[in-house]
Protein backbone atom coordinates (compact mmCIF):
# COMPACT_ATOMS: atom_id res chain seq x y z
CA UNK A 1 0.00 0.00 0.00
CA UNK A 2 2.97 2.76 1.13
CA UNK A 3 6.23 2.89 1.83
CA UNK A 4 7.17 6.59 3.33
CA UNK A 5 11.29 6.94 3.92
CA UNK A 6 11.65 9.85 6.20
CA UNK A 7 14.91 11.88 7.86
CA UNK A 8 13.69 10.29 10.55
CA UNK A 9 12.73 6.49 9.80
CA UNK A 10 11.03 4.18 7.48
CA UNK A 11 6.96 3.53 7.78
CA UNK A 12 4.85 1.80 5.75
CA UNK A 13 2.23 -0.63 5.39
CA UNK A 14 2.71 -4.84 6.22
CA UNK A 15 2.90 -7.31 3.73
CA UNK A 16 2.88 -6.95 -0.55
CA UNK A 17 5.88 -6.01 -2.39
CA UNK A 18 9.13 -5.00 -1.18
CA UNK A 19 10.06 -1.38 -2.02
CA UNK A 20 6.52 -0.63 -1.96
CA UNK A 21 5.21 -1.63 1.71
CA UNK A 22 6.68 -2.81 4.64
CA UNK A 23 8.21 -6.00 3.78
CA UNK A 24 11.04 -8.38 6.09
CA UNK A 25 13.04 -7.05 2.90
CA UNK A 26 13.15 -3.43 3.86
CA UNK A 27 13.48 -3.69 7.65
CA UNK A 28 16.84 -5.27 6.80
CA UNK A 29 17.68 -2.78 4.39
CA UNK A 30 16.82 0.13 5.92
CA UNK A 31 18.38 -1.49 9.48
CA UNK A 32 21.58 -2.75 7.66
CA UNK A 33 21.98 1.30 6.81
CA UNK A 34 21.44 2.46 10.21
CA UNK A 35 24.06 0.05 11.68
CA UNK A 36 26.54 1.15 9.20
CA UNK A 37 25.63 5.31 9.41
CA UNK A 38 26.68 4.09 13.47
CA UNK A 39 29.69 3.14 12.62
CA UNK A 40 30.47 6.01 10.52
CA UNK A 41 29.92 8.22 13.63
CA UNK A 42 32.60 7.21 15.78
CA UNK A 43 36.23 7.95 15.42
CA UNK A 44 37.00 4.30 15.98
CA UNK A 45 35.91 0.89 15.44
CA UNK A 46 34.49 0.03 19.22
CA UNK A 47 31.33 -2.17 19.70
CA UNK A 48 28.17 -0.50 18.82
CA UNK A 49 25.24 -0.58 21.21
CA UNK A 50 21.70 -0.37 20.72
CA UNK A 51 18.32 0.01 22.29
CA UNK A 52 15.34 -1.42 20.82
CA UNK A 53 12.25 -0.92 21.89
CA UNK A 54 8.37 -1.48 20.40
CA UNK A 55 4.57 -0.84 21.08
CA UNK A 56 2.10 -3.34 20.79
CA UNK A 57 0.78 -3.58 17.13
CA UNK A 58 0.01 -6.98 15.54
CA UNK A 59 3.10 -7.08 14.09
CA UNK A 60 5.45 -5.77 15.74
CA UNK A 61 7.28 -8.65 17.76
CA UNK A 62 7.90 -10.04 14.08
CA UNK A 63 9.48 -6.79 13.20
CA UNK A 64 11.29 -6.64 16.26
CA UNK A 65 12.84 -9.82 15.43
CA UNK A 66 14.11 -8.75 12.00
CA UNK A 67 15.64 -5.65 13.80
CA UNK A 68 17.51 -7.37 16.65
CA UNK A 69 18.82 -10.21 14.12
CA UNK A 70 19.89 -7.87 11.82
CA UNK A 71 22.03 -5.31 14.03
CA UNK A 72 23.89 -8.55 15.48
CA UNK A 73 24.60 -9.64 11.99
CA UNK A 74 26.38 -6.19 11.55
CA UNK A 75 27.96 -6.46 14.94
CA UNK A 76 25.82 -4.36 16.99
CA UNK A 77 24.99 -5.30 20.66
CA UNK A 78 21.52 -5.09 21.30
CA UNK A 79 20.05 -4.16 24.47
CA UNK A 80 15.84 -5.32 23.87
CA UNK A 81 13.56 -3.71 26.24
CA UNK A 82 10.55 -5.18 24.81
CA UNK A 83 7.02 -3.21 24.56
CA UNK A 84 8.08 -0.14 25.51
CA UNK A 85 7.02 3.45 24.48
CA UNK A 86 8.24 5.77 22.52
CA UNK A 87 9.76 8.07 25.43
CA UNK A 88 10.79 5.49 27.25
CA UNK A 89 12.97 3.62 24.48
CA UNK A 90 14.19 7.49 24.27
CA UNK A 91 15.15 7.52 28.11
CA UNK A 92 16.89 4.10 27.73
CA UNK A 93 18.99 5.44 24.97
CA UNK A 94 20.75 7.56 27.30
CA UNK A 95 20.55 5.40 30.57
CA UNK A 96 22.30 2.28 28.75
CA UNK A 97 24.97 4.73 27.70
CA UNK A 98 24.01 3.32 24.08
CA UNK A 99 25.29 4.33 20.78
CA UNK A 100 21.58 5.43 19.34
CA UNK A 101 17.86 3.12 19.50
CA UNK A 102 15.09 2.07 17.36
CA UNK A 103 11.96 2.62 17.96
CA UNK A 104 9.36 0.02 16.53
CA UNK A 105 6.13 1.82 16.31
CA UNK A 106 3.98 3.60 13.40
CA UNK A 107 2.56 6.01 16.06
CA UNK A 108 -1.36 7.45 15.43
CA UNK A 109 -1.60 4.89 12.05
CA UNK A 110 -3.81 2.06 11.98
CA UNK A 111 -2.49 -1.18 12.55
CA UNK A 112 -1.67 -2.37 9.08
CA UNK A 113 1.32 0.24 9.28
CA UNK A 114 4.39 -0.10 11.17
CA UNK A 115 7.75 1.66 11.08
CA UNK A 116 11.32 2.25 12.08
CA UNK A 117 12.17 5.46 14.49
CA UNK A 118 15.61 5.92 14.83
CA UNK A 119 17.56 7.66 17.60
CA UNK A 120 21.34 9.27 17.83
CA UNK A 121 23.15 8.88 21.10
CA UNK A 122 21.11 11.67 22.89
CA UNK A 123 18.02 9.89 22.42
CA UNK A 124 16.68 11.98 19.86
CA UNK A 125 15.38 11.76 16.53
CA UNK A 126 17.95 12.72 13.73
CA UNK A 127 18.90 15.45 12.05
CA UNK A 128 17.92 16.51 8.63
CA UNK A 129 20.96 16.08 7.33
CA UNK A 130 22.33 12.53 9.22
CA UNK A 131 19.01 11.30 8.55
CA UNK A 132 19.59 12.50 4.22
CA UNK A 133 23.06 10.50 4.60
CA UNK A 134 21.44 7.19 5.67
CA UNK A 135 18.89 7.33 3.36
CA UNK A 136 21.34 7.57 0.74
CA UNK A 137 23.63 4.74 2.18
CA UNK A 138 20.57 2.32 2.24
CA UNK A 139 20.03 3.09 -1.38
CA UNK A 140 23.77 3.20 -2.34
CA UNK A 141 22.85 -0.28 -0.71
CA UNK A 142 26.94 -1.02 -0.04
CA UNK A 143 27.05 -2.78 3.36
CA UNK A 144 29.27 -4.65 5.29
CA UNK A 145 28.30 -7.66 7.58
CA UNK A 146 29.91 -8.92 11.04
CA UNK A 147 31.82 -12.20 10.71
CA UNK A 148 30.58 -14.79 12.66
CA UNK A 149 33.45 -13.74 15.51
CA UNK A 150 32.05 -10.65 15.57
CA UNK A 151 28.39 -10.94 15.73
CA UNK A 152 26.61 -8.72 17.85
CA UNK A 153 24.65 -9.63 21.30
CA UNK A 154 21.26 -9.33 22.52
CA UNK A 155 20.31 -8.40 26.19
CA UNK A 156 16.93 -8.20 27.28
CA UNK A 157 16.00 -5.79 29.86
CA UNK A 158 12.63 -5.56 31.53
CA UNK A 159 12.87 -2.35 34.19
CA UNK A 160 13.03 0.43 31.43
CA UNK A 161 9.51 1.33 32.00
CA UNK A 162 9.54 1.59 35.76
CA UNK A 163 13.13 3.87 35.25
CA UNK A 164 10.91 5.59 33.05
CA UNK A 165 8.57 6.56 36.11
CA UNK A 166 11.20 6.92 38.53
CA UNK A 167 12.74 9.94 36.70
CA UNK A 168 9.38 11.42 36.34
CA UNK A 169 8.17 11.08 39.47
CA UNK A 170 11.63 12.53 40.93
CA UNK A 171 11.03 16.10 39.04
CA UNK A 172 10.64 18.51 41.58
CA UNK A 173 7.36 20.30 39.42
CA UNK A 174 5.87 16.54 39.54
CA UNK A 175 3.51 16.57 43.48
CA UNK A 176 2.97 12.98 43.78
CA UNK A 177 1.33 13.99 47.21
CA UNK A 178 -0.76 16.51 46.60
CA UNK A 179 -2.05 14.16 43.52
CA UNK A 180 -2.18 11.28 46.41
CA UNK A 181 -4.53 13.21 48.48
CA UNK A 182 -7.01 15.01 45.72
CA UNK A 183 -7.96 10.86 45.59
CA UNK A 184 -8.66 11.12 42.13
CA UNK A 185 -10.51 8.94 39.52
CA UNK A 186 -9.84 8.53 36.20
CA UNK A 187 -10.51 6.32 33.17
CA UNK A 188 -7.62 5.95 30.65
CA UNK A 189 -7.80 4.81 26.92
CA UNK A 190 -4.77 3.43 25.47
CA UNK A 191 -5.80 2.03 22.48
CA UNK A 192 -4.64 -1.28 23.55
CA UNK A 193 -0.86 -0.68 23.00
CA UNK A 194 2.01 -0.18 25.32
CA UNK A 195 0.09 2.92 27.47
CA UNK A 196 -2.23 0.42 28.69
CA UNK A 197 0.56 -0.90 30.62
CA UNK A 198 2.62 2.81 31.50
CA UNK A 199 -0.01 4.89 32.25
CA UNK A 200 -1.94 2.63 34.55
CA UNK A 201 1.68 2.48 36.59
CA UNK A 202 2.27 5.64 35.57
CA UNK A 203 -0.55 6.71 37.63
CA UNK A 204 -1.09 4.27 40.93
CA UNK A 205 3.19 5.50 41.26
CA UNK A 206 1.43 9.19 41.32
CA UNK A 207 -1.06 7.79 44.20
CA UNK A 208 -3.96 7.68 41.77
CA UNK A 209 -5.97 4.72 43.40
CA UNK A 210 -9.24 4.47 41.38
CA UNK A 211 -8.00 3.98 37.67
CA UNK A 212 -10.48 2.69 35.67
CA UNK A 213 -9.09 0.65 32.47
CA UNK A 214 -10.60 1.07 29.09
CA UNK A 215 -8.74 -0.61 25.98
CA UNK A 216 -5.66 -1.31 27.97
CA UNK A 217 -5.14 -4.65 26.69
CA UNK A 218 -1.65 -4.46 24.79
CA UNK A 219 -2.61 -6.90 22.00
CA UNK A 220 -2.26 -4.35 19.18
CA UNK A 221 -6.23 -4.57 18.59
CA UNK A 222 -6.73 -0.91 18.60
CA UNK A 223 -10.67 -0.30 19.57
CA UNK A 224 -10.83 2.48 17.42
CA UNK A 225 -8.62 4.77 15.40
CA UNK A 226 -5.68 5.32 17.28
CA UNK A 227 -5.64 9.22 16.48
CA UNK A 228 -6.45 10.76 19.89
CA UNK A 229 -8.93 13.06 18.17
CA UNK A 230 -12.62 13.85 18.89
CA UNK A 231 -14.45 11.93 16.87
CA UNK A 232 -12.73 8.86 17.74
CA UNK A 233 -12.94 9.28 21.80
CA UNK A 234 -16.31 9.13 22.16
CA UNK A 235 -16.12 5.83 24.27
CA UNK A 236 -13.90 7.26 26.62
CA UNK A 237 -16.23 10.34 26.99
CA UNK A 238 -19.26 8.53 27.82
CA UNK A 239 -17.05 6.46 30.39
CA UNK A 240 -16.15 9.68 32.29
CA UNK A 241 -19.67 10.35 32.80
CA UNK A 242 -20.71 7.05 33.91
CA UNK A 243 -17.63 6.92 36.16
CA UNK A 244 -18.04 10.23 37.75
CA UNK A 245 -14.54 10.28 37.27
CA UNK A 246 -12.52 13.35 37.54
CA UNK A 247 -11.01 13.34 34.25
CA UNK A 248 -9.63 10.69 31.11
CA UNK A 249 -6.99 10.23 29.70
CA UNK A 250 -5.81 9.13 26.18
CA UNK A 251 -2.66 8.16 24.63
CA UNK A 252 -1.58 6.74 21.06
CA UNK A 253 -0.17 3.71 20.73
CA UNK A 254 3.31 5.19 21.41
CA UNK A 255 2.76 7.37 23.95
CA UNK A 256 4.23 10.28 23.04
CA UNK A 257 0.68 12.20 22.67
CA UNK A 258 -1.59 13.43 25.27
CA UNK A 259 -5.53 14.14 25.05
CA UNK A 260 -7.41 14.49 27.99
CA UNK A 261 -10.89 14.43 28.85
CA UNK A 262 -13.38 16.99 30.93
CA UNK A 263 -15.41 15.30 34.09
CA UNK A 264 -18.45 16.19 31.55
CA UNK A 265 -17.06 13.83 29.07
CA UNK A 266 -16.35 16.75 26.12
CA UNK A 267 -12.53 17.11 24.70
CA UNK A 268 -9.73 19.40 26.85
CA UNK A 269 -8.55 20.12 23.46
CA UNK A 270 -5.27 18.10 21.98
CA UNK A 271 -3.97 22.08 21.76
CA UNK A 272 -4.52 22.48 25.40
CA UNK A 273 -2.47 19.88 26.85
CA UNK A 274 0.92 21.78 25.77
CA UNK A 275 -0.79 25.00 27.35
CA UNK A 276 -2.20 23.81 30.36
CA UNK A 277 1.16 22.33 31.17
CA UNK A 278 3.11 25.05 30.16
CA UNK A 279 0.94 27.44 32.28
CA UNK A 280 2.21 24.86 35.19
CA UNK A 281 5.87 24.90 34.51
CA UNK A 282 5.83 29.06 33.56
CA UNK A 283 4.46 29.79 36.96
CA UNK A 284 7.03 27.76 38.64
CA UNK A 285 9.58 29.44 36.19
CA UNK A 286 11.71 32.51 37.59
CA UNK A 287 11.28 35.35 35.81
CA UNK A 288 9.38 33.82 33.25
CA UNK A 289 10.66 31.55 31.13
CA UNK A 290 10.18 30.68 27.14
CA UNK A 291 8.35 28.49 24.76
CA UNK A 292 8.31 26.63 21.84
CA UNK A 293 5.71 24.82 19.41
CA UNK A 294 5.29 24.24 15.81
CA UNK A 295 3.90 26.89 13.26
CA UNK A 296 0.89 24.63 12.98
CA UNK A 297 0.22 24.97 17.12
CA UNK A 298 -2.34 27.10 19.03
CA UNK A 299 -1.76 30.59 19.46
CA UNK A 300 -2.74 30.06 23.23
CA UNK A 301 0.52 28.76 24.32
CA UNK A 302 2.50 32.42 23.05
CA UNK A 303 -1.10 34.04 25.03
CA UNK A 304 0.25 32.12 28.25
CA UNK A 305 3.66 32.57 27.86
CA UNK A 306 3.69 36.28 27.51
CA UNK A 307 1.06 36.67 30.66
CA UNK A 308 4.05 35.05 32.27
CA UNK A 309 6.42 37.17 31.09
CA UNK A 310 8.39 34.59 28.84
CA UNK A 311 8.88 34.65 25.32
CA UNK A 312 7.59 32.08 22.52
CA UNK A 313 9.26 30.94 19.50
CA UNK A 314 7.93 28.93 16.53
CA UNK A 315 9.47 25.99 14.73
CA UNK A 316 8.78 24.55 11.55
CA UNK A 317 6.67 21.39 11.94
CA UNK A 318 8.17 18.41 12.90
CA UNK A 319 10.04 17.05 16.36
CA UNK A 320 13.13 17.72 15.29
CA UNK A 321 12.46 20.87 14.47
CA UNK A 322 11.20 21.82 17.60
CA UNK A 323 13.92 20.29 19.67
CA UNK A 324 16.42 22.17 17.71
CA UNK A 325 13.94 25.97 18.23
CA UNK A 326 13.83 25.05 22.14
CA UNK A 327 17.90 24.83 22.33
CA UNK A 328 17.77 27.84 20.68
CA UNK A 329 15.71 29.74 22.82
CA UNK A 330 16.25 27.54 26.12
CA UNK A 331 12.70 26.64 25.84
CA UNK A 332 11.71 25.15 29.59
CA UNK A 333 8.55 23.63 28.17
CA UNK A 334 7.78 23.02 24.48
CA UNK A 335 6.24 20.61 22.14
CA UNK A 336 3.20 20.33 19.45
CA UNK A 337 -0.27 21.04 19.83
CA UNK A 338 -1.08 17.09 18.53
CA UNK A 339 -0.93 16.62 22.43
CA UNK A 340 2.91 16.03 22.65
CA UNK A 341 4.68 17.68 25.69
CA UNK A 342 8.68 18.24 25.59
CA UNK A 343 9.91 18.92 29.04
CA UNK A 344 13.50 19.43 28.67
CA UNK A 345 14.19 19.00 32.55
CA UNK A 346 13.77 15.38 31.28
CA UNK A 347 14.51 14.93 28.24
CA UNK A 348 14.20 16.42 24.65
CA UNK A 349 11.54 14.17 23.61
CA UNK A 350 7.66 14.39 23.36
CA UNK A 351 6.85 12.33 26.15
CA UNK A 352 2.85 11.40 27.44
CA UNK A 353 4.02 10.09 30.85
CA UNK A 354 6.00 13.39 31.76
CA UNK A 355 2.90 15.06 30.53
CA UNK A 356 0.21 13.46 32.99
CA UNK A 357 2.49 13.58 35.76
CA UNK A 358 2.59 17.57 35.12
CA UNK A 359 -0.73 18.42 33.84
CA UNK A 360 -2.31 16.26 37.31
CA UNK A 361 0.31 18.18 39.32
CA UNK A 362 -1.11 21.21 37.55
CA UNK A 363 -4.78 20.19 38.28
CA UNK A 364 -4.81 19.39 41.73
CA UNK A 365 -2.86 22.65 42.63
CA UNK A 366 -5.39 24.39 40.69
CA UNK A 367 -8.64 22.95 42.46
CA UNK A 368 -10.51 23.28 40.03
CA UNK A 369 -12.76 21.05 37.25
CA UNK A 370 -11.30 20.35 34.36
CA UNK A 371 -13.89 22.03 32.20
CA UNK A 372 -13.10 24.98 34.53
CA UNK A 373 -9.49 24.66 34.08
CA UNK A 374 -9.81 24.44 30.45
CA UNK A 375 -12.25 27.69 30.40
CA UNK A 376 -9.36 29.73 32.13
CA UNK A 377 -7.49 29.55 29.03
CA UNK A 378 -7.24 31.79 26.04
CA UNK A 379 -10.31 30.02 23.85
CA UNK A 380 -9.43 29.56 20.33
CA UNK A 381 -10.52 27.66 17.66
CA UNK A 382 -8.93 25.25 14.63
CA UNK A 383 -9.92 24.58 11.27
CA UNK A 384 -8.01 21.73 8.91
CA UNK A 385 -7.99 21.44 5.48
CA UNK A 386 -6.33 20.82 2.46
CA UNK A 387 -6.24 22.05 -1.32
CA UNK A 388 -5.67 19.30 -3.50
CA UNK A 389 -4.07 20.73 -6.65
CA UNK A 390 -3.47 19.72 -10.37
CA UNK A 391 0.20 17.74 -11.26
CA UNK A 392 0.59 21.07 -13.75
CA UNK A 393 0.18 23.59 -10.79
CA UNK A 394 3.78 24.66 -9.29
CA UNK A 395 3.14 24.10 -5.49
CA UNK A 396 6.53 26.74 -4.96
CA UNK A 397 5.17 29.45 -6.94
CA UNK A 398 1.60 29.37 -5.31
CA UNK A 399 2.67 29.70 -1.96
CA UNK A 400 5.52 32.62 -2.86
CA UNK A 401 2.37 34.27 -4.27
CA UNK A 402 0.59 33.77 -0.86
CA UNK A 403 3.32 35.30 0.80
CA UNK A 404 3.42 38.62 -1.55
CA UNK A 405 -0.25 38.90 -1.38
CA UNK A 406 -0.45 38.84 3.02
CA UNK A 407 3.13 40.96 2.84
CA UNK A 408 1.31 43.89 5.05
CA UNK A 409 0.68 41.09 7.94
CA UNK A 410 3.27 39.73 9.74
CA UNK A 411 4.48 36.23 7.92
CA UNK A 412 6.72 33.51 8.68
CA UNK A 413 8.22 30.94 6.02
CA UNK A 414 10.46 28.94 7.30
CA UNK A 415 8.19 26.11 6.66
CA UNK A 416 5.53 26.86 4.13
CA UNK A 417 4.23 29.90 4.76
CA UNK A 418 1.97 31.02 7.87
CA UNK A 419 0.31 34.54 8.30
CA UNK A 420 -0.51 36.09 11.46
CA UNK A 421 -3.31 38.66 12.00
CA UNK A 422 -2.57 39.89 15.04
CA UNK A 423 -4.97 42.81 15.36
CA UNK A 424 -7.41 40.24 15.08
CA UNK A 425 -5.58 37.07 16.68
CA UNK A 426 -5.78 34.92 13.92
CA UNK A 427 -3.36 32.62 11.86
CA UNK A 428 -3.25 30.21 8.79
CA UNK A 429 -0.50 27.95 8.00
CA UNK A 430 0.07 26.50 4.54
CA UNK A 431 2.28 23.21 4.21
CA UNK A 432 2.82 21.47 0.98
CA UNK A 433 2.74 17.70 0.80
CA UNK A 434 6.42 15.82 0.06
CA UNK A 435 4.90 13.71 -1.97
CA UNK A 436 1.50 14.65 -3.82
CA UNK A 437 0.05 18.41 -5.03
CA UNK A 438 -1.68 19.17 -1.71
CA UNK A 439 -1.57 22.33 0.44
CA UNK A 440 -2.91 21.82 3.88
CA UNK A 441 -4.13 24.54 4.98
CA UNK A 442 -4.40 25.55 9.38
CA UNK A 443 -6.53 28.62 9.89
CA UNK A 444 -7.22 29.18 14.05
CA UNK A 445 -9.39 32.25 15.16
CA UNK A 446 -11.36 33.17 18.17
CA UNK A 447 -14.74 31.46 17.24
CA UNK A 448 -15.27 28.40 14.96
CA UNK A 449 -17.08 30.49 12.45
CA UNK A 450 -14.56 32.61 11.94
CA UNK A 451 -11.52 30.13 12.04
CA UNK A 452 -13.70 28.76 8.72
CA UNK A 453 -14.19 31.42 7.23
CA UNK A 454 -10.85 32.27 7.11
CA UNK A 455 -9.70 28.89 5.83
CA UNK A 456 -12.20 29.81 3.02
CA UNK A 457 -10.51 32.94 2.17
CA UNK A 458 -6.92 31.32 1.88
CA UNK A 459 -8.30 28.74 -0.05
CA UNK A 460 -10.31 30.31 -2.63
CA UNK A 461 -7.21 32.97 -2.64
CA UNK A 462 -4.91 29.69 -3.59
CA UNK A 463 -7.29 29.03 -6.06
CA UNK A 464 -7.15 31.74 -7.95
CA UNK A 465 -3.50 31.89 -7.79
CA UNK A 466 -3.58 28.40 -9.14
CA UNK A 467 -5.67 28.85 -11.91
CA UNK A 468 -3.97 31.82 -13.47
CA UNK A 469 -0.50 30.52 -13.19
CA UNK A 470 -1.60 27.73 -15.43
CA UNK A 471 -2.66 30.37 -17.96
Amino acid sequence: MSLIKSISGIRGTIGGAAGDNLTPIDVVKFTSAYAAWLQQQQHSKQKMKVVVGRDARISGAMVSSLVTSTLQSCGVDVINIGLATTPTVELAVTCEKAHGGIIITASHNPKQWNALKLLNAQGEFLSAKDGELLLQMAEQGDLQFAQVDELGSEEQIANSLQNHIALTLALPLVNAQAIRAAKLKVVVDAVNSVGGIAIPQLLHALGVEQVVELNCNPNGQFAHNPEPLPEHLTEISKEVLKQQAHLGIVVDPDVDRLALVCEDGKMFGEEYTLVAVADYVLSHAKGGGNTCSNLSSSRALRDVTEAHGGAYAAAAVGEVNVVEKMRQTNAVIGGEGNGGVIYPALHYGRDALVGVALFLSHYVQQGKSMSALRAGYPPYFMSKNKLTLTPDVNVDAVLSAMKTAYAAERVTDVDGVRVDFDAKKEWVHLRKSNTEPVVRIYAESGAPESAEALARQVMEKMKAVAESSKR
